[in-house]
């Protein structure tokens, strides 16, 4: 989980600073709420990529938390804003699990 927390941490920081820093950011508010999607599903598919937690435990959590994304995106810009936070946040998960596929152990943890 400490791990998990910490991916959300610095992929939320990276991202934002490689938007900020080369990118032209209208609403600094909507570039960090779109990083932190990117953190969300990173740090996440690293806290899922476990053994103990089932296919259907992993697709519904990911989907709790686009559904969360979406909620909270709409409530604070629109819903119009929200929407590609879904995608990159599914982006950033699945290929974290295009990489780990491609390990003999399934997995980027071990």
């Amino acid at each position: 989980m400490k791990r998990a927390l910490i991916y959300f941490v610095l992929g939320t920081g990276i991202i934002f600073l490689i938007n900020y820093l080369f990118m032209e950011v209208q609403d600094l508010g909507l570039e960090l709420y779109y990083a932190m999607a990117f953190g969300l599903a990173w740090g996440l598919a690293y806290f899922l990529d476990d053994a103990k937690f089932s296919l259907l435990q992993k697709m519904g959590l990911s989907f709790g938390a686009m559904a969360l994304l979406v909620a909270v995106g709409a409530l604070i810009f629109n819903l119009e804003l929200a929407i590609p936070s879904i995608i990159k946040f599914s982006t950033v998960f699945v290929a974290y699990y295009l990489f780990a596929s491609f390990r003999g152990s399934k997995s980027l943890r071990n």
